[in-house]
């Protein structure tokens, strides 16, 4: 807690809320005295946990991105309201204090109760009593952000405009965005938890303008770990990067000097993050032989592995393959060396009002530069992967992910919005 506290005493809540409301000093009021560590759980952990389960908030890159895979997601993008640089920037520091204390386990600002009973709560509550469930928190800025508050000059060389490709059937209101978060924990209440409250802090000035639940994640980066399926049901993500292999993250995900030249320093130790919403056609491929299935593929759908071969971790032989067989056509070994990591999850959204479950796969691709990863990757793949005969993307985003949030006096987006910088 002591990270958190200002210095000297706490302000009242009556003397927050004059100063415009709730929740726009978050770093100040983490100090409370006694009653608001038992309401807050910033003593014992009410769970029992003593903590457990946390993933650290602070680091070089943001959490979320090399960290192991958590179980569910909620991913949101706003569109930024105000024009005002000081008030963004103020945001900034309310979300990134409001991240710091929820990816710990605790409660936002003052808590759910025991306040001012005539004002908000400065936390919605449904994750009371709730352990951290090893929460991320990830937040990215989009290429129309750099459109605001003077940033053209700073929009890095590498956050392009996805081309649109062959197949895409687009959403408008699935697609884009001035900023992004990415929730990720164990327990879905506490991924919803966190967007919601991140939400509700940037009312006015942030407004959400679509969202992801997903579920069963369908890749991995913790290396020696059983590979998640897709709900095609095979394996993905077979070749991903773990998040211990400290060259691969180097070489194919962290932004580093001389990315883009000296206006694009900012991103040192960032990275670039591709979310594309991708519509399965469940009932066709249900209904498809599993010879054809594993031919799309190029892999057996019990054990995974590639085709003529015993063991999913199996070097694939490319030519033993279809032509257009996924694995083969994804491959580096077919993309001059292409390396992503994927962080994707499945997602079930109801039905499409025709009978068909509205379901597939939210896929977070993260990269050191999408002109080098994503885009000629998907180029390939639009047009020739026998796959497309079972899947529509239909929602896109490309974002810009900061460096981390290095200590208990940095922020979310410091590198970039700060004037000396």
């Amino acid at each position: 807690m002591g990270q958190e506290q200002a210095q000297g005493a706490a302000p009242s809540r009556r003397a927050l809320i004059g100063w415009g409301g709730a929740g726009l000093a978050l770093g100040a009021v983490a100090a409370g005295g006694a009653v608001a560590m038992a309401r807050n759980g910033d003593g014992a952990d009410a769970s029992g946990t003593d903590g457990a389960g946390a993933v650290e908030f602070h680091g070089a890159h943001q959490a979320g991105i090399a960290t192991p895979v958590q179980d569910r997601l909620h991913f949101a993008a706003f569109d930024v309201k105000t024009d005002d640089r000081a008030e963004f920037v103020r945001l900034l520091k309310d979300w990134t204090a409001a991240a710091r204390r929820m990816t710990a386990g605790k409660a936002v600002g003052e808590g759910a109760y025991g306040g001012l009973a005539e004002a908000p709560p400065d936390d919605t509550g449904e994750a009371l009593g709730l352990p951290p469930s090893r929460l991320t928190l990830t937040l990215g800025f989009g290429p129309s952000l750099f459109e605001k508050f003077g940033l053209e000059e700073k929009r890095p060389a590498a956050l392009v405009d996805l081309p649109k490709f062959p197949g895409d059937n687009l959403d408008k209101a699935r697609t884009g965005g001035d900023l992004c978060i990415q929730a990720c924990a164990d327990d879905p209440q506490v991924a919803v938890h966190a967007i919601r409250n991140l939400a509700r802090i940037g009312f006015g000035k942030a407004a959400i303008r679509w969202s992801q639940l997903g579920f069963g994640k369908t890749s991995s980066t913790t290396p020696g770990s059983q590979t998640p399926r897709n709900l095609f049901g095979f394996k993905d993500g077979t070749r991903n990067i773990a998040g211990t292999e400290t060259d691969r993250l180097e070489k194919y995900v962290w932004a580093g000097d001389g990315d883009g030249g000296a206006k694009d320093a900012w991103m040192n130790g960032g990275s670039y993050l591709v979310a594309r919403r991708i519509r399965m056609n469940i009932e066709t491929w249900d209904r498809t032989s599993l010879q054809e299935q594993e031919d799309v593929f190029g892999r057996d759908k019990g054990e995974g592995a590639p085709v003529g071969k015993a063991k999913e971790h199996d070097e694939p032989f490319l030519k033993a393959m279809k032509p257009d067989a996924h694995v083969r056509l994804a491959h580096p070994d077919a993309n001059g060396g292409i390396t992503i990591l994927r962080r994707g999850y499945s997602f079930t959204d109801g039905t499409d009002g025709l009978g068909r479950l509205d379901a597939g796969l939210f896929f977070l691709a993260y990269q050191r530069d999408p002109r080098k990863g994503f885009i000629p990757l998907q180029r390939r793949l639009a047009t020739h992967d026998a796959l497309n005969e079972y899947i529509q993307h239909v929602g896109s985003a490309v974002f810009a992910i900061p460096p981390g949030v290095r200590d208990a006096g940095d922020w979310w987006g410091r590198t970039l919005l700060s004037e000396e910088a």
